[in-house]
This record gives structure tokens, sequence and C-alpha cells, in this order.
């Protein structure tokens, strides 16, 4: 059976050598073939035909990047063997670029790239390759794949992975010392040629730093480099590639090298010798200078610690650090007195806090200095002999008596005087007083132990020639007792006995206490009064521990013939002087029942006190307000009652009595009415009002003559009073009897008009105006008529 076999072959073009290669691509060596050689495929049989001493493989193409041509740069060519030339075949181009960045003639086979090429952004492109009837469209080969690599060109310089490197390293370090490592980078295919290779080299930073050629490793290049010298260092570095080579790219980058501090220094006094001065009234703790050593390291390696260690002042004066400042503060321990000592020297130590072993060898890291300080005088206040005083006074001395004395002086060279005072802040009652000479301390008041045990003063001294200067100490003063105080009952005692009560029997049992203070403890001595004790119905009985018993001398008691009975008992302690005194015991005789429990008696309350129970208190308050509410009500009413006039009609002008309506209070009511006025015309007061109700209008009234005693008027009322007295059907109450007897000469006169008619001469009636509002109306009527007669 036949077969027939189609060949593809793949053509190198040698007319363009620097544009495109067809290269083997090597299993085992590498090298170009010395001659042409072909690649056969075929679509249709089983096996493929290849040279068996050939080991290359012709299905790349390479291609150089970076192309600067104007035209599009050729990349190989693809021909069939089924190609005629008749123009029947069409190649096809797929894959990666294919129609865009790589183009193919379909008609020859010529394959183009469109644009410049970069091999560190794409290195290889895998395209597929077919061939086809033109008029049919199907395929006359197999569709083969072929790879076109980019050639590397050395395009790319190093780049290093930092802009800047930052390092430091302490200083002194030895040579060789590692400080950094710097690493750069080359694009280019590390494969090819020499592109990539990058070489390290120090531009900026000799002699103080060097760098290895292939690792970029910074170290150290000069022995002892001192950080107060030169802290900082800048060192250029150089990545080159080409191995270096003249022609290679290169990068640069910089290095920020910084010495750390070590305590390679010791601290250092800038003088041998400080002064200061302190004047003798500065107090405990207050600081008197400052000194500092100096130190050219920094942060801890420069901390220092200051101590005194020798001098006449060692335990004077104390010194502490400023962690701040790293100064050395001198205060006062103790303190200053220029009269004893006027000048201290002291020996400063200053000392580095954290030494390093490894500089050891330069020398001690302390520094000594030495210190004078020069006490200056001031003016002091006076001082006191102590710190405070205490003494000691009966209560029974008299006034004026001197209880102890104070002694204070001025510390000062000059010795000014002091004169004494007591601050009276603290004696307001004046009990004490001071000799302002010599400080004794006398009384000037009355003491009572009893009152007051303890009395705290405070004394002042001041120069007498500067009051400014003073000082105060405290000055405590016990009272000291004496028997100045009778014994006395510890309560007060009120009892009772029943009145079958038996002889001998036990009623009450009686204690004292005394005010008075005994150092032995007190003892008290009961009695009786010897001009009590024989006659009295009851006996006492002294227990000689400090307490006593009443009881009973008769059988039997009756509290008809005696209630209370009053015991007079004398107590008395046995102090020096001795003092008594005579309490009195109220016993009241009560009936009992036969266990002796009282019943009744005079003083049940005092037995068997009673109270009232809270709702009863309560109770009685609420009838209490109930009452005086209505008393006020009561009152408000009476003041606001209004009161009537005396003429009820206006158009009524007879001769009327008015009727008030109200009870009168007799004879002795005296605000309504004056009876004396009935009795004694004579007395009548012109100038008078009523006293009962509030006048409308005040009026003088008109003065008329005082009439004497009308007898005949008298003994009308006399007469008619009688008949009202000893009516029987007369009511039982105060009232008004009308008598109806004008009598003889009335103080107005006849106001009757029956004689009027017989007088042929005018009456004149304007006198009516004169009396008052009462007349008014008769004084309107009379006056219209005379203007109606002139009419």
């Amino acid at each position: 059976m036949m077969r027939t076999y189609h060949c593809f072959w793949l053509l190198f073009w040698a007319g363009q050598p620097h544009q495109s290669f067809l290269t083997p691509l090597p299993k085992r060596t590498s090298g170009f073939p010395e001659k042409e050689k072909v690649l056969v495929l075929s679509g249709n049989s089983r096996r493929d035909l290849h040279r068996s001493k050939r080991s290359w493989m012709w299905n790349q193409f390479f291609l150089l990047e970076e192309y600067t041509g104007t035209d599009y740069q050729y990349v190989g060519k693809l021909h069939s063997d089924q190609d005629k030339g008749d123009g029947s075949l069409k190649y096809i181009l797929s894959g990666d670029g294919a129609g865009d960045l790589f183009i193919i003639n379909e008609n020859t086979g010529d394959i183009q790239a469109t644009r410049r090429l970069d091999r560190e952004e794409k290195p290889v492109y895998i395209l597929r390759a077919q061939a086809v009837n033109r008029r049919t469209g199907r395929p006359v080969e197999p569709e083969s794949e072929f790879i076109i690599k980019i050639h590397d060109i050395n395009d790319n310089e190093p780049m290093f992975t930092k802009d800047v490197y930052n390092a430091s390293i302490p200083e002194m370090s030895d040579v060789g010392t590692f400080v950094v490592q710097v690493t750069a980078t080359d694009a280019d295919d590390p494969t090819y040629g020499n592109s990539a290779k990058v070489v390290y080299s120090i531009l900026q930073g000799q002699p103080y730093f060097s760098v290895e050629s292939e690792t970029g490793i910074i170290k150290t290049a000069l022995l002892n480099m001192d950080r107060e010298n030169r802290e900082q260092y800048q060192v250029v570095i150089q990545a080159k590639d080409m191995g270096g080579q003249m022609g290679g790219l290169s990068g640069t980058t910089t290095v920020n090298i910084t010495l750390t501090d070590v305590n390679d220094n010791p601290p250092r006094f800038p003088q041998s010798t400080y002064q200061f001065r302190a004047p003798e009234s500065m107090p405990s703790d207050s600081p008197i200078g400052r000194i500092k050593a100096n130190d050219a390291d920094v942060d801890e390696n420069a901390e220092i610690e200051y101590s005194i260690t020798e001098g006449d002042g060692y335990d004077m004066f104390g010194i502490t650090t400023d962690k701040d400042t790293q100064e050395g503060i001198i205060t006062v321990k103790k303190a200053l007195d220029f009269e004893n000592k006027n000048l201290y020297i002291l020996k400063v130590e200053a000392t580095n806090t954290h030494v390093d072993p490894r500089f050891l060898y330069l020398g001690p890291f302390k520094d000594s200095a030495t210190v004078r300080i020069q006490v200056e005088d001031v003016d002091e206040p006076p001082v006191f002999s102590r710190p405070a005083y205490i003494m000691e006074v009966k209560e029974d001395v008299p006034i004026n008596s001197v209880i102890g004395t104070v002694t204070a002086q001025d510390p000062d060279a000059t010795k000014n005087p002091v004169k004494y005072s007591v601050d009276r802040h603290t004696d307001m009652d004046r009990v004490f007083n001071i000799n302002s000479g010599n400080g004794s301390i006398f009384t000037s008041k009355p003491l009572d132990r009893e009152t007051l045990l303890w009395h705290n003063i405070t004394v002042i001294a001041a120069e007498i020639n500067n009051p400014k200067q003073s000082s105060r100490v405290p000055v405590f003063i016990k009272v000291l007792d004496v028997n100045d105080n009778a014994p006395e009952f510890a309560m007060f005692y009120e009892t009772f006995v029943c009145e079958n009560a038996k002889a001998e029997q036990l009623i009450q049992t009686l204690s004292a206490v005394d005010k008075d203070d005994s150092y032995s403890g007190h003892q008290f001595s009961f009695s009786l009064p010897p001009e009590t004790a024989s006659s009295s119905n009851f006996t006492l009985q002294d227990n000689r521990d400090n307490t006593a018993g009443i009881f009973t001398r008769k059988t039997r008691y009756n509290r008809h013939e005696m209630s209370t009975y009053f015991l007079p008992v004398v107590i008395s302690d046995n102090d020096y002087p001795i003092q008594s005194s005579t309490e009195t015991v109220t016993i009241r005789v009560c009936a009992c029942d036969h266990r002796g429990k009282m019943l009744s008696c005079n003083a049940e309350a005092l037995v068997h006190p009673t109270g009232l129970s809270t709702g009863a208190l309560i109770a009685i308050l609420l009838c209490i307000i109930i009452l005086l509410v209505t008393v006020v009500l009561f009152a408000a009413l009476r003041r606001q009652r209004k009161k009537e006039p005396l003429i009820i009609s206006k158009e009524d002008i007879r001769d009327n009595i008015v009727s008030y309506n109200d009870e009168g209070g007799g004879e002795e009511d005296t605000q309504a009415f004056d009876i004396g006025t009935l009795r004694n015309p004579e007395a009548i007061d012109d100038n008078k009002l009523r006293r009962d109700i509030v006048p409308e209008t005040l009026f003088m009234p008109r003065r008329t003559a005082t009439v004497r005693d009308n007898a005949d008027v008298r003994d009308f009322i006399n007469q008619r009073l009688k008949d009202n007295d000893t009516d029987p059907t007369a009511p039982p109450y105060d009232s008004l009897a009308t008598y109806a007897y004008e009598g003889n000469g009335s103080v107005a006169e006849s106001l009757s008009s029956l004689e009027s008619v017989t007088t042929e001469g005018d009456q004149d009636y304007d006198y009516l105006s004169d009396w008052g509002p009462r007349f008014k109306k008769l004084a309107d009527m009379y006056g219209a008529m005379d203007s109606d007669k002139d009419s």
C-alpha cells in the first residue's frame, strides 16, 4: 500500500542576519548548525521522518528585543511543499500576539513583528501555523506549533531594593564589623551573557567603610571610630552589570550610617572647686546650689550619680541627682548656725551609673570636686530653752501665784533683749499672765480642776529691738486637785415605806460621788445628824463600801398622821481637809399589800409614774386649737358687725326711743352710756363722743348752759325705778323703760309748736342747724317754711 507524505518546511532566510535567526534548540550543546536543517512534518503517517544523527529541533525563531528600525521587523518564513506557487494555498497564523503583534503574509508565509519587543515584558511567544486551501478552506497540512524567543540585550541597569538605606553600629567597633547588606537586581536575562551580572563598589564613604563586590555587605574599615568626633556617615554604593566591565549599566544607592553611643567617656567636672553661700535661716531640705560633671556620652551612658565622700559637713548637707539635667543638687540636711560654724568644705564625687567593662582601660569613670559652703549670718528670732513646757499648779493657789518660768534668748551675736507675752487666742479667759521681763507665768484668776483640768497656752518671745523676730512655745499647765468639794448623793433619792412595814426593814440603799480626785480611792461615811439621830423614825447603816442603807425603826406607819418624812443624811470623805455635806432623802408613807407592793399613797406619781399616750396628747392639742380658732372667729365677727344708726328712717321726725336689740351690761357697762351723766347732768362733757359706735362725722356741738339738778325729774325716775324693781311681771333682764315724761326746764327747751300759733312774731329756727346732724331734718323743714313765707 502506498502512502503520500506531505512535508511542511521551516525556512531560514540568511539574507537578513541581524533581524531574525532560525536557531536550533540544543539539548546538550549550543551553537548554530553548519547548514540548513529541515523539519518534516506529516499529517497522515503515524511515524515521523527524521534524521537519526541530528539532535536539533527547528521549531524556534529568535528575535532581538528593542528593535529601532522604521519597518516591520522580519521574523521568518513558513512554506509548505504543497505550495505550487499558483496562489491556491493560504497561510494562517494563530497564538500569542497573532494578528496584532505578529502578522503573516498569507500568500508567501513571511512573518513580521509590528512593534518593538521587550524581553523583560514577555520573553517567549508560542504560535501555531497552518496552510489551508484558499478555495475550500480545508487544511492541506497539519497545524504546527513553533516558538519565538526574544533575544536579550543589555538594556536595564541594576536597581537597588531601597533608594536609601539606614543603619547603625556602636562606636569604637572593630574593623570588619557588619553594618548592612545592600541588594541590587537587573531585569536582563541572567542566562545570556553578563547583562545581569552585578558587581558592587563604594563611591563615597572611604576609608571608613568597605563593601564586598559580590554580596553587597558593607563593613567597617577604620578602627576606633568615635561618635563624639563624628556621629553620621553617608556612604554611596554603586551596582554595575556586565561584571563591572566597561560599557555596563549601573545604579547607586545611599546608605546613612549612624554611630551609636557606648560609655567610653568618664564624667569630668569643668572646675575643681565650687563656692556657695547659705543663710543660717535656711530650712531643711532647701537647695543651696547645683554642680554638674560633663559627660560626652548620651542617654544612659551619661547618667551620673553624685555623692559626698568626705568633708566636715558630711552630716550637714546632702546631694541628689536631677534626672533631667544630670546635675547634682546640694541641700541642707540640718539647721545651720552661723555662731557655731560658718564654713563647710565638702568633697563631691560624680560616678557613671552604667559602666562598660570593655572601656575600663580608658580610666576610672568618676571624678571629684571640692565644694565650699559659706554660712551667712541672719537676724534670728529668740530660741526657747525647751520645745515645750509642762507645768503643774494646785487649784487652790491664790491669784498672782507664780507657777513656772519659760526662758528664751537671742541666738545672734548681738544678744538682743527678749520680752515675753501670752497669746490671748490660747487664753481667752485671761486665766494666766506672764512677766514680760523674766518669763515667769502666774495666775490671774482662780483655778478649778473640776471645771478644766488642762490649760494649753502659747507664750511668745520677741526681740525688743525687732518685734518681728519672734518665736512661740506651747505651755501645758495641769491643775492639781485639792479636796475642795464635798461628797453628795449620786442621784436624787425619793422612796416610800409601807404602812404595815416591820422594824429594821431596808427601804433604800444610798450611794455618793465626789467631784474631787482621790489617788487612793474615795472613802465615804454616812450618818444621821446628831440632833435627829435619836428622834428619827428611821435608822441609817453605813456599809463601809461607799454605800448606806435606810431602815425602819418602828413597826407601823400611818400616812394620815404623817404622809412624808424628810430624812437628812450627812456624807463625809476621808481626804484632807475633810469635806462633808448634808443631803435629804424623801420618804413617803404608802398603803401596800402583804407582799410589800405599793397600792396607793400621796406619791404614786413618783413610784408609778403615769403618762399620757401620744393619741391623748394629740386629742388635747386638737381641742385647744379648735377652741382658739372659735375665739378668733367670734372676735372677728364682733369687729365686723355693722352699727345701726340711731334714726332708722329719715322721714320719721318724731321723738323716738331707738332699740339697739342687744343686752346691756348693767351699771358695769361703761362703753355705751355714762351712767354718771344721768345722775349728774352738770358733769356732761360737751366734747365727749359715744364710745359704742364710730361717729359718722365730727362736729362741735352747740354749747348750752348747764342747768341745775331737776328735782321733780329725779323723783319721778326714782319712783318709776322703784315700781319696776318691785313689779313681779317685769322681765328678768335689763330693759329700757319709757317714762313719757318731759319734765320742766329741758336743756333744749320746748320743741312743741303749739305755742307758736299764739305768737304773732316770727320764729327763728336757724339754731336747729347748729345742733348737729340729728336735727338737720327739722332745720331743713323749718328753714323751708321761712323761705316760703318770705316769698
